[in-house]
C-alpha cells in the first residue's frame, strides 16, 4: 500500500535522486582513486629519475677525478688551462634517453673572499686592497670590502671608514646578526645591506669562498683577478681574449709565478710563521701554479626531467680526488 500523504510519482522522484547521488559519489571516489594512483606513479617515476640522475652525476665526479689524477701524474707542479681537465664533456648519451653534460672549473683561479681576514682575526690589508681594486674594476664601490671584513671577523666594532656590525643588521627587516665566521658560500654577500643582486652578478664570476690560506692559482685566474694585486696597473684584464691566446700559445702556466711577482714589485716576503706563498700574516698573499679545489657542474636529462648537481672536489698532494660538498644550486 502507498503510505498516506505520499504518491507513487513522489517516491519514484526520491529514488531517482538517490540513484543520481550514488552515481555521482561513485564517480568522485573513482576519480580520486585514479588521481592518487597517477600521482603515486608520477612520484615514483620522479624519485627513480632523481636517483638515476644522482648516480650519473656521481659517475661524472669519478670521471673528473680520473682526469685530474692523470693530469697530476703528468705534471704535479702546474694546473693550467689546456691540460684537458678544463674541456667540457658532452652532451653524451650515457644510456638510451639519458644525457650528461659536465664541466670543471678551477676555483683557485678566483679571488678567495675568506682571505680578507687572517686566522688571527686581523684584517689582511694586502688582500683588502686587492679586493677593493677588483670591486672597482667590475663597477662596484670599494666600500663593500669593509662590509665583508666585518661579516667575517669576530669583533663587534665596525671597520673604518666603511663597515657594518650587528648594530646595522639588527635594523634590517627581518633583523639578523653577522655570523662572525668565514664565509661558506659567496651568496652570503647578498645579506650585506643594500648589496643587491645586480652587484652580486657582476662580482660572482670572480670570487669564491675557500678555506683561509688557499693560494690563488695565477695560471687559471682571469685578468681582472690578476690585476687586482697590481696596484694602479692593468696588465692582464684589458684584453681577456689576448690573455687566453697567450695561455694557449705558452702551452704551460701563463704568466709564470716569477713573471707575475715581478709585475707587482718583486718576490713575496716570507709571512710571519710561514714560507713564501704560505698562510701566516698580512704579507701572506698566496700565489701558486697548482690547485686543489675544483667545481664540477653536472647537467643530466632523463626524458623530460632535468637535474643539476654542483660538486666541490678536493685534490690532495698525492693526486687523489674526493668530493667534499654537493649542492643543487650553483652557490
Amino acid at each position: 500500500m502507498i503510505p498516506a500523504g505520499s504518491s507513487p510519482g513522489r517516491q519514484r522522484g526520491i529514488a531517482l535522486l538517490v540513484a543520481i547521488l550514488l552515481v555521482a559519489l561513485g564517480t568522485i571516489v573513482a576519480a580520486s582513486i585514479a588521481y592518487e594512483n597517477a600521482m603515486t606513479a608520477r612520484r615514483g617515476a620522479s624519485t627513480l629519475a632523481f636517483d638515476q640522475s644522482v648516480l650519473i652525476a656521481e659517475a661524472a665526479e669519478a670521471l673528473a677525478a680520473y682526469g685530474l689524477r692523470e693530469v697530476h701524474r703528468s705534471d704535479s707542479q702546474h694546473t693550467y688551462l689546456g691540460q684537458g681537465w678544463d674541456k667540457p664533456v658532452g652532451p653524451i648519451e650515457v644510456v638510451p634517453d639519458v644525457m650528461l653534460t659536465a664541466s670543471l672549473e678551477d676555483l683557485q683561479g678566483r679571488f678567495n673572499i675568506n682571505s680578507l681576514v687572517n686566522p688571527d682575526d686581523t684584517p689582511n690589508q694586502t688582500n683588502i686592497a686587492a679586493f677593493q681594486q677588483l670591486l672597482a674594476s667590475v663597477g662596484i664601490e670599494p666600500k663593500w670590502a669593509g662590509y665583508v671584513v666585518d661579516w667575517i671577523d669576530r669583533d663587534i666594532v665596525p671597520s673604518n671608514p666603511d663597515g657594518a656590525e650587528d648594530s646595522v643588521y639588527l635594523g634590517q627587516s627581518p633583523p639578523y646578526r653577522t655570523p662572525n665566521m668565514y664565509i661558506t658560500s659567496t651568496t652570503e654577500l647578498l645579506a650585506l645591506p643594500g648589496f643587491g643582486h645586480e652587484r652580486f652578478q657582476k662580482l660572482e664570476p670572480f670570487i669564491t669562498a675557500l678555506p683561509n690560506g688557499t693560494a690563488l692559482n695565477i695560471c687559471t685566474a682571469p685578468g681582472l683577478v690578476l690585476d687586482a694585486f697590481i696596484p694602479g696597473r692593468q696588465e692582464f684584464g684589458l684584453d681577456p681574449q689576448q690573455l687566453l691566446k697567450n695561455r694557449q700559445a705558452a702551452g704551460t702556466c701563463f704568466p709564470s709565478l716569477t713573471d707575475y711577482q715581478a709585475a707587482f714589485g718583486g718576490v713575496q716576503k716570507p709571512a710571519p710563521g710561514g714560507r713564501p706563498g704560505q698562510p701566516g700574516g698580512q704579507q701572506g698573499t698566496q700565489f701558486s701554479q697548482t690547485s686543489n679545489y675544483f667545481k664540477l657542474t653536472s647537467f643530466v636529462t632523463i626524458g623530460t626531467t632535468e637535474f643539476n648537481l654542483y660538486s666541490l672536489l678536493f685534490q690532495d698532494g698525492t693526486g687523489n680526488v674526493r668530493p667534499i660538498l654537493r649542492s643543487y644550486t650553483p652557490d
